[in-house]
């Protein structure tokens, strides 16, 4: 086995790996970096020969993970893609909406490279997903294995969102993992990942949670409770909580957060906002309720919080309303999303309440606020002026990923050969390094640098 990093920059970026097994080559995820644009957002393929692979592996629809699928499929067109049903239903959202987004992009920044695919470009793409079960072993032409396949996979739960995995893939008594985004832990709406236990020998890992300790004794439930006062006494008192989300995953995650309070009496039936790409990847969650590993499975999460939707073009003329919950895209506040233009309304208006709940890349407005003290100005957008911070800024951890602690034990029961971490920025990437290091002293550790081949035999 041989593998190679093809992810351009480290970080949360455009998450995309090259495995090459029994003479076959295999693509794991083909994402695009959300913190850039253009080509330099795309996984790079130089090393990559035109033509060559066999197989790709989505492990969730995430855009780092599958933003740059039909840039690729376009290179390696006669291969099958496989991901699970209900990634295929949300990716298809997500990769047309990414369209729209590039398409705005060219015309108002003037990146002439936009699209960098077309609505056509994602169809075509489609016509080679191949739909997979959870934990039915396949070979790379997605049939059935049997004992004359040399390469198989299967796909077990990851916890991360709805139909994320981690892929195990064997050849010859060997067998590398990838464990994809995971959480072991239930969240709100999923259930916690069910991964292999024993009998992994090369292990890829993400490390999104490095350099982020869980505090003494905190829980999800804690926080969940934490987080009911703080909604619930703003609600009491009139006034209105903002909360930037990611449209996959913590979008749904709050909304069975509410519904939860709602059936407790902690809230009434007050309005609650969010956007459309929302309620398109909503309706996803609520067809497959019962088809996928979830808490609740009875829960229709549109027909019970019955939300408004706001639009790109309703969002620039719409002010807070008292005794309201705007649960807003995206999670980090990118310039020109719906969170973003929003904020600029309340962030100087004592009265307001801006709550996160999820991860925020450093750079990003989200993180800028987050780190500020009142009274700092905030660049919100680079082409407007800045805006002093003066609402109340509360943060809750909902993170979908695992807490570093619990990663390092799933290594450390694994105890394969070899683990090749990703998914993390620097300081998270060492303190895995180092962690793995003191409990495992007979395995190697390695970051793969981008484009360097790794002989894992």
């Amino acid at each position: 086995m041989e593998f190679v990093n093809l992810t351009r920059s480290p970080g949360i970026s455009s998450n995309c790996y090259w495995l090459r097994v029994g003479g076959k080559n295999i693509i794991l995820d083909a994402g695009s970096d959300p913190r850039v644009d253009g080509l330099a957002a795309t996984p790079d393929l130089r090393v990559l020969p035109p033509g060559c692979v066999d197989a790709i592996i989505i492990t969730h629809a995430h855009q780092d993970h599958i933003g740059s699928l039909p840039f690729l499929t376009r290179r390696e067109s006669r291969c099958p893609v496989f991901m699970t049903e209900a990634t295929a239903n949300i990716t298809s959202i997500m990769l047309h909406n990414s369209v729209n987004v590039m398409t705005r992009q060219r015309e108002e920044l003037g990146l002439m490279e936009y699209p960098l695919y077309t609505h056509r470009g994602v169809d075509l793409c489609a016509q080679a997903w191949v739909r997979c079960p959870l934990r039915k072993r396949l070979n790379i032409l997605g049939e059935p294995s049997s004992d004359d396949d040399d390469v198989t996979f299967e796909f077990f739960n990851a916890g991360h969102i709805l139909g994320s995995v981690g892929v195990l893939i064997k050849y010859k008594g060997r067998s590398f993992f990838y464990t994809g985004d995971v959480n072991f832990e239930s969240q709100t709406l999923m259930t916690g990942a069910e991964f292999p236990e024993e009998g992994v020998d090369y292990l890829l890992m993400e490390a999104t949670r490095g350099d982020s300790p869980v505090a003494t004794g905190f829980s999800r439930a804690n926080e969940e409770e934490r987080f009911s006062r703080a909604v619930s006494g703003v609600i009491a008192k009139g006034g209105t909580v903002t909360i930037p989300v990611f449209a996959l995953g913590k979008t749904q995650e709050l909304l069975a957060m509410l519904w939860k309070m709602r059936l407790r009496g902690e809230i009434g039936n007050i309005p609650l906002y969010i956007g459309g790409l929302s309620v398109k990847i909503t309706t996803i969650y609520d067809a497959m309720a019962e088809l996928s590993p979830r808490r609740h499975p009875e829960l229709q999460l549109l027909q019970e919080m019955a939300p408004y939707v706001l639009s790109g073009r309703e969002i620039s003329g719409t002010m807070p309303r008292k005794k309201s919950i705007y649960a807003l895209s995206s999670g980090m506040m990118t310039e020109n999303t719906l969170s973003n233009i929003f904020c600029r309304r309340i962030l100087s208006d004592e009265n307001q309440n801006l709550f996160f709940v999820g991860y925020s890349d450093p750079e990003s407005p989200a993180a800028l606020i987050r780190k500020a003290s009142p009274g700092d100005e905030i660049l919100l957008n680079k082409d407007l002026p800045p805006v002093t911070l003066r609402c109340r800024v509360e943060e809750f951890s909902f993170s979908a990923h695992s807490s570093r602690d619990t990663l390092r034990n799933y290594a450390t029961l694994l105890k394969p050969s070899k683990i090749l971490l990703v998914h993390g920025d620097k300081p998270a990437l060492e303190w895995f390094q180092l962690a793995i290091y003191k409990e495992l002293e007979n395995t190697q550790v390695i970051v793969p640098d981008t484009g360097r081949k790794i002989d894992l035999e």
